[in-house]
């Protein structure tokens, strides 16, 4: 049987310093031949998503490559838990979790994924792929509604 997501770590920086960090990692590199290869890297180093996950329910419909997405409420933080059949994607999941995990709902509510812009991301990706990001963000901002302040649902796992 398994139990709750294992607790993700408190973010020690803020939200713009995350957002930063990516920014910053990306500028590392001359193309995105390169960027790629690193996103590639980023989703090897998820962890493991439990086969038992990747069930229909936690699967994200829209999207061109198979995306399994879980959240867990505790201690008023979300803490996310994803996986990609696709490298890409993985890697994709790898920067989203970065910013937006081990996060208040309030505080997802309120974030601008600024970094996506500010490294082409969105630019450099098939519209599938593009698609799939968008959906993923609404995923990720539908978890937070549900456990927000004033929602029936908030605090509730």
């Amino acid at each position: 049987m398994e139990g709750p997501l294992q607790p993700t770590p408190t973010p020690t920086e803020s939200v713009a310093d995350a957002q930063r960090e990516i920014v910053d990692s990306f500028r590392f590199f001359d193309d995105w031949t390169e960027r790629y290869q690193y996103l590639i890297e980023l989703g090897r180093q998820l962890p493991t998503f439990p086969e038992t996950k990747q069930i229909e329910a936690n699967r994200m419909h829209g999207c061109q490559s198979g995306v399994w997405i879980v959240a867990d409420y505790r201690n008023g933080k979300l803490d996310f838990e994803a996986t990609s059949d696709s490298a890409i994607v993985a890697g994709i999941i790898a920067l989203l979790l970065k910013v937006y995990s081990g996060r208040r709902p309030d505080e997802i509510l309120t974030i601008s994924p600024d970094f996506i812009d500010e490294i082409g991301l969105a630019e450099h990706l098939s519209p599938h792929r593009a698609n799939g990001l968008s959906l993923m963000l609404a995923r990720i901002r539908n978890f937070a509604m549900a456990h927000a302040p004033g929602n029936s649902a908030g605090g509730e796992a």
